[in-house]
C-alpha cells in the first residue's frame, strides 16, 4: 500500500458513548490512523451530529452500519476505510464484525468479542478464511510493565510457576444505579444486551486474560462462585474462582463490581520457585520483583536500558515519566495498524507488531464466560472443565 495513514470507520462511539472517545484518542496517538467514516449511534440524529463534530463529510456519516459497509465497500481502494472499530453493547459486536470481514475490512472490537461462544467461533473461522486481522481491546495486557512481567516469566527468572492471584475490583454497581437511567449500567446489567454474565463478562474477562497473557499458560479447569448482591439484578455483580492452569499451576481470580469505594483496582501477583512479581494498575509504571534470597527490586518503567525489548517497544516516555491507560490502549491500535500495513505490503509482521489480543483470545474469552457461569451456578459440582 502507499505510504499513508490507515483509514478507520466506527460503529458506535458517538457523542453519547462511554468508551468511544478513548478509542479515538488511542487510535490517533501514533499518527498511524485517521477517522474517515462511521455509524456512531442507533439514533441517526446522534450519528449525524457526532460525525459532524468529528469533522466528517455528510456522505461518510451513516444511519446504519449495514449502509456503511455497503457504501464503503463500493468506494475505490484509495478512498474506502481499511478497518472498522466496533464500540457497542455486546449484543451488537458479532453482526457488524462479520459484515466487515465478509466485505474485506479488518476489525477492532471491544471485549467480550461476541454475545455467545457460537458467534465467537464463527468469527474465528471467518478471520482464518479471509486472512484479515481482528484485534480485541484487552487493554490491560498492553501496559509496558505487564509486557516486562511477561518477559521476566518467559525468561525463567521466577523459576517454575506455582501460584497466580489476579483481582479486578470496582464499586460502581454497589447499588442498582441502572434503575436511575442516564448511565451505561443499563445495558451492562441487562442479559438481553450483555449476555449471560454481568461482572464476569465485563471485567472478569480482563482479569482472566491478564493472567493467561503474563504467565503464557492456559486455564484448564475452573471452580467458580457467582453472586448478584444488588437485590433484583438479573446478572452477576460479584465473582470468585479457583483456576487450574497448565503445568499444575494454581490460581485465584476475584472480580467484583460491588467493592464499595473501589474504582478500577487491578492487581496481579505471580509466584514461582525462585521469586514472585506484583503489578497494580493504580501504579501502572511500577513492577515489583520479589526474591527469597535478596531484597526486592522495584522497576520503574520508562525507556530504561534494563527493560526487555517487548517492554521498550511499547514504551513512549523518557525514564521516570508515567504512562497510563490511553497509552496502553494506543499500543493495541499501533500494533494492529502496523500488522495490517505489513500484510497489505506483502510483508511478514514482526513479533512486536503481532503483540495484541486476537480473535483466538476472543474465543477463549467466551469460553471463560461460559465456563464460569456453568461452574458458578452449579451447587452440586463447582469444578468445571474448560469448555471447548
Amino acid at each position: 500500500m502507499e505510504n499513508r495513514k490507515l483509514r478507520m470507520g466506527m460503529v458506535g462511539g458517538g457523542s453519547d458513548a462511554f468508551i468511544g472517545a478513548i478509542h479515538r484518542r488511542a487510535a490517533f496517538m501514533e499518527n498511524q490512523i485517521e477517522l474517515v467514516c462511521g455509524c456512531f449511534s442507533v439514533n441517526p440524529e446522534i450519528s449525524r451530529s457526532s460525525g459532524r463534530s468529528y469533522y466528517l463529510p455528510d456522505d461518510r456519516i451513516y444511519d446504519s452500519y449495514t449502509e456503511m459497509f455497503e457504501h464503503e465497500a463500493s468506494l475505490p481502494e484509495g478512498e474506502r476505510m481499511d478497518f472498522v472499530t466496533i464500540v457497542t453493547p455486546n449484543k451488537w459486536h458479532f453482526e457488524p464484525a462479520m459484515m466487515a470481514l465478509e466485505r474485506g475490512f479488518n476489525v477492532v472490537v471491544d471485549k467480550p468479542m461476541t454475545f455467545s461462544l457460537e458467534e465467537a467461533k464463527m468469527l474465528e473461522k471467518k478471520v482464518e478464511e479471509t486472512g484479515l486481522t481482528l484485534a480485541l481491546t484487552h487493554v490491560y495486557s498492553a501496559y509496558p510493565a505487564v509486557k516486562e512481567a511477561k518477559m521476566r516469566i518467559a525468561n525463567g527468572e521466577l523459576g517454575k510457576l506455582r501460584r497466580v492471584y489476579v483481582e479486578y475490583t470496582q464499586g460502581w454497581l454497589s447499588e442498582r444505579i441502572e434503575l436511575q437511567g442516564g448511565n451505561n449500567a443499563g445495558w451492562r446489567t441487562n442479559p438481553k444486551l450483555t449476555g449471560k454474565a454481568g461482572c464476569v463478562g465485563d471485567i472478569g474477562t480482563h482479569a482472566w486474560h491478564l493472567s493467561e497473557y503474563i504467565t503464557g499458560l492456559k486455564v484448564e479447569q475452573i471452580c467458580a462462585d457467582l453472586h448478584s448482591f444488588a437485590p433484583g439484578r438479573p446478572v452477576d455483580d460479584d465473582s470468585a474462582a479457583f483456576f487450574r492452569y497448565e503445568n499444575g499451576v494454581a490460581g485465584v481470580l476475584t472480580a467484583t463490581q460491588i467493592g464499595t469505594g473501589e474504582a478500577n483496582n487491578i492487581r496481579v501477583r505471580i509466584y514461582g520457585e525462585k521469586g514472585g512479581l506484583e503489578w497494580q494498575q493504580m501504579q501502572p509504571n511500577t513492577l515489583t520483583l520479589k526474591w527469597g534470597n535478596r531484597p526486592a527490586e522495584v522497576l520503574q518503567i520508562g525507556n530504561n536500558g534494563y527493560l526487555s525489548d517487548l517492554a521498550l517497544w511499547n514504551t513512549r516516555t523518557p525514564a521516570g515519566h508515567p504512562e497510563g491507560f490511553i497509552e496502553a490502549f494506543s499500543n493495541i491500535y499501533r500494533n494492529f495498524a502496523l500488522t495490517v500495513k505489513a500484510k497489505k505490503n506483502g510483508e511478514k509482521p514482526t513479533v512486536e507488531m503481532l503483540d495484541f489480543p486476537t480473535v483466538h483470545d476472543g474465543v477463549r474469552g467466551m469460553q471463560f464466560i461460559e465456563t464460569m457461569v456453568a461452574a458458578g451456578y452449579n451447587d452440586e459440582q463447582k469444578w468445571q472443565d474448560w469448555i471447548e
